[in-house]
């Protein structure tokens, strides 16, 4: 087996390979989760320039209106998602300091 580092240093021993794919399928659906956010606010964003640009055709602030709202609304889907993720993201690495830490306790005598 290749000596590479992993986000379970110390805990080796006492975790099992369920284990192990458990904690890599929440940090992976956390990061699927972000690129959903982006994939969403990216068509909100298109759109909005979509609508913006179709006022030259209709001649109507009413469609430039929608336009600049889905653009808004895409900018603020990111940030949203960007928001949630490091959440997350953070609160996956203190649960796993928390293990490190109740482990390294239970080591000592």
């Amino acid at each position: 087996m290749q000596d590479r580092p992993t986000p379970y240093k110390g805990l080796e021993d006492q975790l099992i390979l369920r284990d192990h794919l458990a904690a890599d399928r929440t940090i992976l659906a956390n990061e699927r989760t972000f690129l959903a956010y982006i994939r969403t606010a990216l068509t909100l964003f298109v759109a909005g320039l979509s609508f913006v640009h179709l006022k030259d055709i209709f001649s109507s602030y009413i469609v430039e209106v929608i336009g600049i709202i889905f653009i808004l609304l895409g900018i603020a889907t990111f940030f949203v998602g960007l928001f949630r993720y490091k959440r997350m993201q953070a609160l996956i690495c203190k649960i796993k300091q928390e293990e490190l830490k109740e482990l390294g306790e239970k080591e000592a005598p």
